[in-house]
């Protein structure tokens, strides 16, 4: 059942008027009056409706029923990503949704490629925030993960929320995903951008209580190195399994 993010109260039983990019949506998905939708709005809950109108700039639906639908995983991983080019970072933050990240905070590094600042920066957030709510809309998460301003990456350490384990994305010092922890319930894990961490980079990780981990002898980009190392957690202590 088609399924859509509106960032307003919902309770069952009252109609509402739906969000334009909802009205676009459903106009493309030739969704007909009458039918069934889902709405969520990020508070963990669903929301089963009836679309009572469409029309070409405006819609109605009727909230039939609330669920509680509890799809987070039990790891919750904050993904500190430095920037990468081009659609690297929208995948990376498309697919990490749909593997159970909790949050992402996106910073500048040293080798970073892409250089983003003031109301440039601000847009990107904002059409990041966008990939990740289609990603909920897709995954059926009811959660959605919060995009967080760019940092840069000194001041993303300094701003650290405390976590049961620190995760760095590195060859330096590196051990394997299932001998740094037993059973992590909270983790921080950082993966630099293209051109790699700079040894002064790591180092400043280190002193702020990372761990390096490394997935094999191969070396991954960006983008392969995030999913992967998600996916790895999800087995070892989430819920894929």
């Amino acid at each position: 059942m088609p399924r859509f993010y509106v960032p307003s109260d919902l309770s069952n039983g009252t109609a509402l008027a739906l969000p334009d990019n909802v009205v676009r949506h459903l106009n493309v998905l030739r969704i007909k009056p009458g039918e069934e939708i889902v709405l969520f709005n990020g508070n963990g809950n669903s929301y089963s409706a009836r679309l009572n109108r469409l029309e070409k700039r405006a819609a109605e639906a009727e909230i039939t029923g609330e669920s509680p639908a509890n799809n987070e995983s039990p790891l919750n991983i904050t993904l500190i990503q430095s920037i990468s080019s081009g659609e690297r970072m929208d995948f990376t933050l498309q697919k990490s949704v749909e593997l159970g990240v909790s949050r992402i905070q996106p910073v500048l590094s040293e080798r970073c490629v892409v250089r983003l600042g003031g109301e440039r920066a601000d847009k990107r957030v904002a059409r990041w925030q966008e990939i990740v709510i289609s990603a909920c809309e897709q995954s059926g998460r009811n959660t959605v993960p919060e995009v967080l301003p760019i940092l840069h990456f000194q001041t993303a350490l300094k701003q650290l929320k405390p976590t049961s384990l620190k995760l760095l994305m590195s060859l330096n010092q590196a051990r394997s995903l299932k001998d740094v922890a037993d059973k992590p319930s909270d983790i921080t894990f950082m993966v630099g951008p293209e051109g790699g961490w700079t040894p002064e980079e790591e180092q400043q990780a280190f002193d702020a209580g990372f761990q390096a981990v490394t997935l094999g002898k191969r070396i991954l980009r960006t983008e392969t190195a995030s999913l992967a190392a998600i996916a790895a957690m999800q087995t070892l202590w989430g819920d894929f399994v």
